[in-house]
């Protein structure tokens, strides 16, 4: 490699030196992004606590004021007079009825639904025994058939042993 020339090194120093300022200038951004990347985080960190603070102070407010939100629609038929008193017990007494003759119409239903599953359950079981009967007396019919065949085969066979015996006997004599 040939020996370099004052210019040339000039050159390469200063491309190195650009180079440095370069890097020295991104390192610094980087730097600079990261503080405010943490700086960031905590004020997230903080809204965030702050914001459970609040939510913890709200609830219980907001709880309170709905009861007493529902404790003013409650009395306030009763407050009205003695009309909006009355007209106020007229309602619920119709809603409660209301409410009275729709709970007998479900038992009834309920109560009817059971009644029909009885029956069907009755009357399957009452067609099973009977089908099992049925089968019963026909295995002991079948049965006896069967024994009475077997029965009277063996009876002709001794019979026809003894008669074969007796003419054997007859014939000796």
């Amino acid at each position: 490699m040939a020996p370099q020339t004052e210019t040339q090194r000039k050159a390469t120093a200063q491309k190195a030196a650009a180079t440095r300022r370069r890097n020295a200038a991104k390192r610094s951004q980087s730097a600079r992004k990261a503080a405010e990347t943490r700086a960031q985080a905590e004020l997230n960190t903080l809204q965030v606590v702050q914001a459970q603070a609040e939510r913890a102070l709200l609830i219980p407010v907001g709880a309170a004021l709905a009861a007493r939100d529902a404790v003013v629609d409650v009395t306030k038929p009763y407050v009205g007079g003695r009309e909006s008193a009355e007209r106020e017990l007229k309602g619920l007494q119709k809603r409660v009825g209301t409410s009275l003759r729709k709970f007998e119409r479900r038992g009834a239903t309920a109560r009817n639904r059971t009644v029909r599953e009885v029956k069907r359950t009755r009357t399957r079981v009452e067609r099973e025994l009977r089908q099992r009967r049925n089968k019963a007396v026909r295995t002991v019919k079948q049965n006896r058939r069967d024994v009475e065949k077997q029965v009277k085969q063996a009876r002709r066979e001794v019979q026809g042993q003894a008669e074969g015996i007796a003419s054997r006997v007859a014939s000796l004599a």
